[in-house]
């Protein structure tokens, strides 16, 4: 087992993935301000479930010997209407999932990193499945159906 790939890889994916939690909760509070509760509820849980990944993470990195590292977020778009938010998110899942079974498949002589990034490979699969859900009832019943339902 080589603890300094499994740190490196839950190192990039804290950091990653703790401005990824930022950015759904500023999303949460925009949606909910524009009256789209539900949709507000939705993305203030899944920045507060990906900073539970965080701390998996992190402890992880404490449990190898390592020590995990504070760094800045890169900047992020801010999205008003969901429509796109949910298109952009989803772009970036098709891209990062395949990537992240990957890495967690290079560390299997890690069980236990593995394990854990095994569960948020399926968690961020499951998520990708949520948000492409969503643009296809956008397509059947439109938008602001759709809309309507998000109140």
């Amino acid at each position: 087992m080589d603890k300094n790939k499994s740190i490196q890889a839950l190192q990039a994916y804290a950091t990653g993935l703790a401005a990824q939690s930022l950015q759904h909760k500023v999303e949460s509070k925009i949606f909910a301000a524009q009256g789209l509760s539900k949709l507000g509820e939705k993305y203030a849980e899944h920045a507060a479930e990906e900073m539970g990944w965080v701390d998996k993470f992190i402890d992880r990195i404490l449990d190898l010997g390592g020590t995990p590292k504070v760094e800045a977020a890169p900047e992020m778009a801010v999205y008003t209407d969901p429509v796109e938010y949910i298109k952009s998110d989803v772009a970036i899942s098709h891209r990062e999932v395949p990537v992240l079974q990957q890495l967690t498949l290079s560390l299997q002589d890690d069980f236990k990193t593995f394990d854990i990034l095994k569960a948020y490979a399926l968690d961020e699969e499951e998520d990708m499945f949520w948000s492409e859900t969503q643009l296809e009832l956008i397509e059947k019943i439109g938008l602001q159906n759709w809309l309507v339902k998000q109140l």
